[in-house]
């Protein structure tokens, strides 16, 4: 059975810049996200973004309303993809914005992101290399501190 993991629209837009939203979905992960982020993807799509949601990315809702005071730490996206993961029992979210992800570990989840997608790929043998992906995102606007991507690229020896 492969593991559940919540993820925010912030990867899902890194990786469909990267070209790597194929690549992903081949991952032995289930990706759910909760109503917020659908509504972020769909508002994207209408606003002429293409389509970056698609068969491997199940909606489901939140058993209570997000908690406003959530809100005022992270962007809504974010604050439901946290209590999605924390009412459901899922101890893994995918967030990739530096506030969303200290928010996820302050209440005891683990936190990975596109570049922890894009690297578990190149593990499980889907792809030879993450740098053709990462460069892809970076030319495309999605930004990532240098460092990490030093530090990524050196793990990975590339």
């Amino acid at each position: 059975m492969p593991e559940t993991l919540v993820i925010d629209i912030g990867p899902i837009v890194a990786l469909a810049r990267a070209g790597a939203l194929d690549l992903v979905a081949r991952l032995p992960i289930e990706f759910v996200c909760p109503p917020e982020v659908k509504a972020e993807l769909d508002e994207g799509q209408r606003a002429g973004y293409p389509a970056a949601a698609s068969a491997w990315l199940k909606v489901v809702p939140l058993v209570t309303p997000v908690d406003p005071l959530a809100t005022a730490a992270v962007d809504p996206g974010e604050a439901a993809v946290i209590q999605l993961a924390r009412e459901q029992g899922i101890a893994v979210v995918c967030i990739d914005e530096r506030k969303g992800r200290r928010a996820a570990l302050a209440v005891g989840l683990q936190v990975t992101g596109s570049l922890g997608l894009l690297i578990r790929s190149k593990h499980l043998g889907l792809t030879p290399a993450v740098r053709p992906f990462i460069e892809r995102a970076m030319e495309s606007g999605i930004w990532y501190d240098t460092g990490l991507i030093r530090r990524v690229l050196a793990l990975e020896g590339e």
